[in-house]
C-alpha cells in the first residue's frame, strides 16, 4: 500500500496529526517507536478543537476532574483540601490563614485571565515576530489585540508574572507555607529548576491552561487510547515500525527506512519524537546548517522525575496528594538533583482514581527531584529499591497504614522512562518548559512553526509549541501547517 505521509511516534500529538491529515484525504501510517508499545497516562488539557473535529467524545473520551483536585497534609495533622470551587477552597484555606483565604479569589481570577491568553495562543502556531509580509503582521496584530483585551491590570500582570520565579509570585500573595508549597510544585513539575528560579511562574500558568480558576494541575484522560482506536489511519507496532533513517533525496524528504531494511516512500514525514532524535540521529545532520545543528544539540531536555506505581490491598483514602510542604522544601529537594543526587526529601505527588476492573488499587506517583545520571553510580536494582523506599517513606509519614497496605511497587527511573517511552533523559516534555524554550522559541526558533529546514519534514512532539501537558495541540497545529503548504 502507498501512503501520503508517515508519522513517527504514536503519542497524542503524533496520533492527532495523523488523524487531521487523514480527515483531509491523506493516506497516513503511524509508526509506534515505544520499546514495549505501552502508553503512559495522558496528562494535560485537550483543546476543544481537537475533541470537536475528531469527534472524541462520542468515541469514549474521558477527562478526569477530581474534586478536591489536591490534598495537602498539614504539619500538625489533618489535611488542606483544594477544591474546584473557588469559594469552597477559600473556606478550606481559612483554617491555615484567614489572610490567604481572603486573597485566594483575587489570585485565582487574575491568573485565570492570563491562562486564557495562553489557551488561545496554544491552539495555533505561535506568532513569529520575524515573519515577513502581511501574514506575519496579522499574527502579531491578533496577539497584540488579545493582550490588550486583558485590560491594564492584566497587561501589568502578564509582563510582571511571566518572568518571575513562582516563589516570588506566591510570596507576594500568600503567607501559608503549605499553600505556597502546593502551588509552587506546579511551577517546577518536570523542570530542572527550583521554585526560586526565574520563569517558573510561567510554568505555573502553563499547567493552569484549560482548567477552571483555582485549579493548578492538568487533568488526566484516555486521549491516546481513544485516538489509537479511531478509524482512518494505520498504526504499526513492533519491529515493522522501528525507524532507522529519514530518507532525503535532492534536498527533499522521500520517506523513511525501517530497521528491517524496508523503506516507506512518502513526500511528507512528521515526527513526534524528540528534536535530537529526529534531526541528529534519524536524519543525517549533513543536510542541516551547522549552526542549526548546534542549536538543536543544545536544547535542554534534562529529566528530573521518576514514576512509581504502588499496589495496595485497600483504597488509599485520597485522590491526589502532594508532599511539598513549603517552597523551601522544594528548593532544598532541587539542590541534590543539581549535583546528581536523589533528594532525601523529594517532592512527591500521588494520585488514585478508582479501583481497576479487577478490583486492585493502584496509586500513580510522581517523584521529583531524581537525576537521570547518578553522581555515585548507575541505576540498578539496588538504587531503584532505595528510590522506591524513599518515596514510600515520604508518603507513609503522612498517610497512616500506607506501608502495611502496600503489596507491590514498580519503580521507573528517568533512565527507564527514556528506554520505555523514548523520553530523552526521562523528560516527558522532550524539552524543558523553560521561558527561553517556550512559544516561538520552542524548542528553537527555527522549529517553532513545526517546519524543519528539510522540505517535507515536520515535527510535532511535546518539544514543540505549546509543549507538554497540552494533549494533541502540537499535532493539530502541525497538521494545519502541512496542509496549508500543500506538501501532501
Amino acid at each position: 500500500m502507498s501512503y501520503d505521509a508517515v508519522v513517527i511516534g504514536a503519542d497524542a500529538n503524533g496520533l492527532v496529526a495523523a488523524h487531521f491529515l487523514a480527515r483531509a484525504g491523506e493516506r497516513v501510517v503511524v509508526l509506534d517507536q515505544r520499546a514495549d508499545g505501552k502508553q503512559p497516562p495522558d496528562v494535560g488539557w485537550v483543546p476543544p478543537r481537537v475533541v470537536r473535529e475528531l469527534g472524541l467524545e462520542r468515541h469514549g473520551l474521558r477527562v478526569d476532574a477530581p474534586d478536591p483536585w489536591l490534598t495537602v497534609p498539614l504539619p500538625d495533622g489533618g489535611t488542606l483540601d483544594l477544591w474546584r470551587d473557588v469559594a469552597k477552597t477559600a473556606h478550606a484555606i481559612r483554617q491555615v490563614s484567614p489572610r490567604d483565604a481572603d486573597r485566594w479569589p483575587s489570585f485565582c481570577k487574575r491568573l485565570a485571565r492570563l491562562a486564557r491568553l495562553l489557551e488561545w495562543l496554544y491552539q495555533s502556531p505561535p506568532p513569529d515576530p520575524m515573519e515577513p509580509g502581511l501574514r506575519g503582521a496579522r499574527h502579531l496584530a491578533s496577539a497584540a489585540w488579545r493582550v490588550r483585551r486583558l485590560g491594564k491590570q492584566g497587561m501589568v500582570d502578564l509582563m510582571r508574572f511571566a518572568p518571575m520565579s513562582v516563589g516570588e509570585l506566591l510570596d507576594d500573595w500568600f503567607e501559608s507555607d503549605v499553600l505556597k508549597g502546593a502551588l509552587g510544585a506546579a511551577g517546577v513539575m518536570h523542570l530542572h529548576q527550583g521554585p526560586r528560579s526565574g520563569g517558573t511562574a510561567f510554568v505555573l500558568l502553563h499547567h493552569h491552561v484549560g482548567s477552571p480558576p483555582g485549579v493548578f494541575r492538568p487533568p488526566r484522560s484516555n486521549l491516546s487510547q481513544v485516538l489509537a482506536a479511531l478509524p482512518g489511519v494505520e498504526i504499526r507496532e513492533g519491529p515493522e515500525a522501528k525507524v532507522a533513517q529519514i530518507a532525503v533525496h535532492g534536498d527533499h524528504v522521500t520517506g523513511v527506512v525501517l530497521e528491517n531494511g524496508k523503506e516507506i516512500g512518502v513526500p511528507v514525514v512528521v515526527s513526534a519524537e524528540a528534536p535530537r532524535r529526529t534531526l541528529l540521529e534519524l536524519l543525517d545532520p549533513g543536510w542541516l546548517d551547522p549552526e542549526f545543528v548546534r542549536a538543536v544539540h543544545n536544547v535542554r531536555s534534562r529529566g528530573v522525575s521518576a514514576r512509581l506505581t504502588l499496589h495496595l490491598n485497600r483504597e488509599p483514602g485520597f485522590g491526589t496528594l502532594a508532599v511539598a510542604p513549603s517552597l523551601t522544601y522544594l528548593e532544598r529537594a532541587y539542590d541534590g538533583a543539581k549535583y546528581g543526587w536523589v533528594s532525601e526529601s523529594p517532592y512527591v505527588e500521588a494520585r488514585y482514581d478508582a479501583p481497576r476492573t479487577d478490583g486492585a488499587h493502584e496509586v500513580d506517583i510522581h517523584v521529583q527531584y531524581v537525576p537521570y545520571a547518578l553522581a555515585d553510580g548507575t541505576w540498578d536494582a539496588t538504587s531503584r529499591e532505595q528510590l522506591g523506599e524513599l518515596c514510600v517513606a515520604a508518603l507513609a509519614e503522612r498517610i497512616p497504614g500506607l506501608r502495611d497496605s502496600a503489596v507491590e511497587r514498580t519503580v521507573l527511573t528517568p533512565a527507564d522512562l527514556e528506554q520505555r517511552y523514548g523520553w530523552p533523559e526521562g523528560q516527558p516534555y522532550h524539552a524543558e518548559l523553560a521561558l527561553d524554550q517556550a512559544l516561538y522559541m520552542r524548542p528553537v526558533a527555527q522549529l517553532a512553526r513545526y517546519r524543519t529546514p528539510v522540505p517535507g519534514l515536520y515535527v510535532c512532539g511535546p518539544a514543540t509549541h505549546p509543549g507538554g501537558g497540552i494533549g494533541g495541540a502540537a499535532g493539530a497545529n502541525a497538521a494545519g501547517t502541512i496542509l496549508a503548504r500543500h506538501d501532501v
